[in-house]
C-alpha cells in the first residue's frame, strides 16, 4: 500500500517521530495509524535497549514548585550531548518528571535503589515504575523510552529531591 504525505504528517504530529521513521512504520502497518504508533513504540523500546550502555554526562537539573509553594522538586535528567539537553523536548521531559515526583512522591529512581525493607508496592515507590500522571496507560520508563526514540540518545533520570513543608 502506498503511504501518503498526509498520513506521514499526521503520524509525525501525533508521535514526534522522524519523517522516515513514520514512513517505515506506516508501510509496515499498511497505512493504519494506530498500528504504526505501536510499531514506533516498539522501535523506541528497542532503541532504548541498544543505547542503554552509552554514557550520559550532559543534561539538566529541572525544578518544579507545586501547591502554592508547599512542595518543591529538583530532578537531574542526563543525556549524551548538550545539544539534546537544550532542546524543548528534553526540557519538557525533565519538567514532566519533576511534576511526577511532586505529585506521586516516589522513594527512589530505580528498583535497584530500593533500600532493604522498604514497604509498599514497587509501582508506588519506584519513579520509573509509576504510572505517568498525564497518561495512566504508560509508566515513567515508557515516557523516557519515547524520548530516547525521538532524540536518538540515551536518557537517564539520575536523581531527585522532593521537599514538602512540614516533613
Amino acid at each position: 500500500m502506498a503511504v501518503t504525505a498526509d498520513q506521514i504528517k499526521e503520524l509525525r504530529e501525533q508521535t514526534g517521530a522522524g519523517v522516515m521513521d513514520c514512513k517505515r512504520a506506516l508501510e509496515a502497518s499498511d497505512g493504519d495509524i494506530e498500528k504504526a504508533k505501536r510499531f514506533l513504540a516498539e522501535q523506541g523500546l528497542a532503541m532504548a535497549e541498544k543505547k542503554a550502555h552509552r554514557e550520559t554526562a550532559q543534561g539538566l537539573v529541572e525544578s518544579y514548585i507545586h501547591a502554592g509553594g508547599r512542595i518543591g522538586v529538583l530532578v537531574e535528567v542526563n543525556c549524551e550531548t548538550d545539544f539534546v539537553a537544550r532542546t524543548p523536548e528534553f526540557q519538557t521531559l525533565a519538567r514532566e518528571i519533576a511534576m511526577q515526583v511532586a505529585a506521586m512522591n516516589p522513594l527512589v529512581v530505580n528498583e535497584e535503589d530500593l533500600p532493604e525493607g522498604a514497604e509498599g508496592p514497587t509501582d508506588q515507590l519506584v519513579l520509573m515504575r509509576q504510572p505517568y500522571i498525564r497518561d495512566q496507560s504508560k509508566d515513567v520508563r515508557q515516557l523516557v523510552n519515547e524520548a530516547i526514540g525521538k532524540t536518538g540518545e540515551n536518557i537517564r533520570v539520575k536523581r531527585f529531591t522532593r521537599f514538602e513543608l512540614g516533613e
